[in-house]
């Protein structure tokens, strides 16, 4: 009863939402669940280990991996935002409250606009690295990066807050079930009762300003970047410079391709259930390939995990 009131205070007359989840078919649900749970442990693991093996070595600390360990912390946020409830809608356990809906579209928000903006951050160093090697120091000084940071999260707070907040003022009262694993934007309007023009519009702005914003900036900085490759007359020069910006290209098509496929674009019923999968790559699959995207070829990293796991065998 004070839940119902609670919601009615709301706006809403829906106390809870029940969460379809990424299939209805029976025979998937345990292969399904195991091949998640998998991921998120991989995930969480890779993500975690990232962040501690950059603060820990100190030849790291440079502002590449700066934002690195930003970014492997946003995944690790990031995946324990949505997976753990995507882990639930396997087991039948499909219900969430009003609130924790609400919560939750907050946190995904946040951390999906955050990671847009270090990614587009991180591009903007590797162009300054290449193309100004002279004046990188000056140019991507500690201030300089901290300031990015605080603005990576301020304008992960500011999308958020719009995203929740014209959530917070529509009305649900009729079907309370969410066809998503996640309590995310479209599925949402589709159940409200009254107008959804002012979320629609909120919509378009954010994730435009967020996704198509940062993708030109980081077309720009790439075309900057291969016209300077392609000036060095060295082969072994070209090379590197290629092997150091080819980790971010991957991860930055693997995460802005799919998040436009979800967003940009009309959501009839069917093109939600295309979303849902497209979904799956850029809030599962991304947070758990980004540490071996940028570790796997990395010698500085296999330099720091060798020297951190001698001092722990010597100590």
């Amino acid at each position: 009863m004070v839940q119902g009131r609670m919601a009615l205070h709301n706006g809403s007359l829906v106390t809870e939402f029940v969460l379809l989840g990424l299939t209805q078919q029976p025979e998937l649900q345990l292969p399904l669940f195991l091949l998640s749970l998998g991921i998120y442990v991989v995930s969480m693991l890779g993500n975690l280990g990232l962040t501690v093996l950059i603060g820990l070595n100190p030849h790291l600390h440079t502002p590449m991996y700066y934002f690195l360990f930003h970014l492997s912390f946003i995944d690790l946020c990031y995946s324990s935002v949505i997976t753990p409830r995507m882990l639930m809608s396997f087991l039948n356990q499909n219900t969430i409250p009003y609130a924790e809906c609400m919560a939750q579209l907050f946190f995904f928000a946040f951390f999906a606009i955050d990671e847009c903006c270090v990614l587009t951050f991180m591009a903007y160093d590797r162009y300054v690295a290449i193309c100004k090697p002279l004046l990188y120091r000056v140019i991507m000084s500690y201030q300089v990066c901290f300031m990015m940071t605080v603005g990576v999260y301020a304008v992960g707070f500011v999308g958020a807050m719009a995203h929740t907040g014209c959530m917070l003022r529509l009305t649900f009262c009729g079907s309370n079930v969410i066809n998503h694993y996640v309590c995310d934007i479209p599925p949402l309007l589709r159940l409200s009762c009254s107008s959804t023009s002012i979320n629609e519009a909120v919509m378009f702005i954010v994730v435009g300003v967020n996704v198509i914003g940062p993708s030109l900036i980081i077309f720009i900085s790439y075309i900057l970047i291969l016209s300077n490759i392609f000036s060095i007359h060295s082969r072994k020069g070209r090379s590197k410079a290629f092997h150091t910006c080819s980790s971010h290209i991957i991860a930055v098509s693997f995460f802005f391709g799919s998040a436009a496929l979800m967003y940009l674009k009309p959501s009839p019923a069917e093109a939600l259930d295309q979303g849902k999968i497209s979904s799956v790559f850029y809030t599962i699959m991304e947070p758990m390939m980004n540490p071996f995207i940028y570790s796997l070829r990395n010698k500085d990293v296999h330099i720091a995990l060798k020297k951190t796991l001698k001092k722990r065998i010597s100590a």
